[in-house]
């Protein structure tokens, strides 16, 4: 029997990448505007398709997945997958009900894998064990004066824009498979179109900051994701069902959550990065709050590095002492820190990318290609040869492959902030964020920029 990751990797190895320079995205009939639901919900959990670059999923199979990753023995559910998958496309949906209903029940069921060296880490939960569990950190308000902030913060919005941007029509598939269609990726491959489900987060997070300040708290922020979002995706979608049946933050992140150590978090964690310029402690608690409402431990911790990341990016400029002073936030203790270390490390003992990027790809072949891990080791390897250069830095993503949207929004930020925008990657995008949310469907980046600096200060 295969396991759940093997099936998973099959899938995506398989899957060849929609020429967008022939097909059109599909985002703007798929804008998450409608919660699905019943056997809509059923018949898209077991067969879907990314909006924007078409990459196959089977959430069913990935949520499986992701829990073996989590550290619990599956195999009761991964027994199940196959089975799911050929009365999915028998379109016996009765049946498929059921089963549907075993493989959660076998999930919720799941025994600890003890064997799975997730359990050998640290998981601090709440934020001053969290400090406590942090390294050598800086606990002042800033830990320098930054000059031209509001044009640092236009920079950093339209450098994740423009990530956002590029990766949108290539998430999901190998590097293989893209370099198969595409070539070498230097630039848009079609018109960029700022619209995805990762900035979302970011824009509500926004309001609940000027609306409370810095005494905000998690469940401001789960409370304002249920007035504005109708549905998301994985851990967010979780997040929201356990937020709608009336489980609030921190326990909407991680109940019946399998996905709480995958990317969700760590996608959004540069508003929170930008708010507290130059000053990462604050990034970090923020972050914490941010990501709480989705997620738990390892995946709480991705949105405190990118935010620090983020933060550290509006004081100093030497990307690779960037890399490995922002871990310095994470909990030492914590596999997450654990995978960052280690990419730090394959990349700094490698001049060959070919064989660094082939090293990672191996080491995190386990993992969803949604997961936290593959993606930070993405972003440490782009931001670590691309030296600071835009365009390289992103090419160098989309040898990678994984989440390449979320992945260049958060390298676009942090190169935006420290060095600005080539218009090569500025002026495709212009002025527009279109987004799914009702009374945000058009917004100035200028404008959100300018907002974005007041409230920083």
């Amino acid at each position: 029997m295969k396991k759940a990751w093997q099936l998973e990797r099959e899938l995506r190895d398989s899957a060849i990448p929609l020429d967008r320079r022939i097909y059109q995205s599909n985002w703007a009939v798929e804008a998450y505007q409608n919660a699905p639901a019943g056997d809509d919900l059923l018949r898209l959990f077991w067969s879907s398709n990314v909006p924007g670059s078409g990459a196959p999923e089977i959430p069913y199979q990935s949520m499986v997945q992701a829990l073996g990753n989590k550290g619990f023995n599956v195999t009761s559910a991964e027994i199940l997958i196959p089975q799911g998958i050929e009365l999915f496309e028998q379109q016996k949906i009765d049946d498929l009900r059921v089963l549907t209903v075993r493989l959660l029940a076998a999930l919720n069921e799941a025994p600890i894998d003890t064997e799975n060296p997730i359990h050998t880490y640290q998981n601090p939960g709440d934020w001053e064990s969290i400090i406590q569990a942090m390294g050598k950190i800086e606990k002042g308000k800033i830990i320098a004066k930054v000059p031209d902030l509001g044009e640092k913060i236009y920079q950093g919005w339209i450098g994740q824009l423009a990530g956002g941007s590029f990766g949108t029509a290539i998430e999901g598939y190998t590097s293989t498979q893209i370099a198969n269609v595409y070539g070498e990726i230097r630039s848009y491959i079609t018109s960029p179109e700022t619209t995805n489900d990762d900035v979302v987060y970011e824009l509500i997070f926004l309001d609940v900051f000027e609306r409370m300040g810095r005494s905000l708290s998690s469940i401001d922020i789960g409370l304002e994701w249920v007035r504005q979002i109708q549905f998301g995706w994985s851990a967010e979608w979780v997040a929201l069902r356990n937020l709608n049946n009336g489980i609030l933050p921190p326990q909407s992140g991680s109940f019946q959550n399998p996905y709480s150590h995958w990317i969700g978090a760590q996608m959004r964690g540069m508003i929170c990065g930008m708010l507290a310029p130059a000053w990462p402690i604050e990034a970090a608690r923020l972050a914490f709050l941010d990501a709480v409402v989705s997620h738990d431990s390892n995946g709480v911790y991705g949105e405190i590095y990118a935010a620090v990341l983020t933060s550290l990016a509006f004081a100093k400029n030497d990307i690779k002492e960037l890399l490995w002073e922002a871990l310095e936030y994470v909990p030492q203790k914590s596999q997450y820190h654990a995978v960052v270390k280690e990419s730090l490390e394959i990349c700094a003992s490698h001049d060959d990318k070919v064989l660094t990027r082939e090293k990672l790809e191996k080491r995190f072949e386990q993992y969803n290609w949604i997961h936290a891990y593959p993606n930070i080791a993405a972003v440490v390897f782009a931001l670590w040869f691309g030296n600071g250069d835009m365009t390289e830095t992103f090419s160098l993503l989309a040898k990678a492959g994984y989440d390449v949207d979320c992945n260049g929004g958060l390298v676009g930020n942090v190169l935006g902030v420290i060095s600005g925008v080539p218009t090569q990657w500025s002026k495709p995008i212009g002025d527009l964020l279109e987004t799914y949310i009702k009374g945000k469907e058009k917004l100035s980046i200028q404008e959100l920029a300018d907002r974005t600096a007041r409230l920083s200060l």
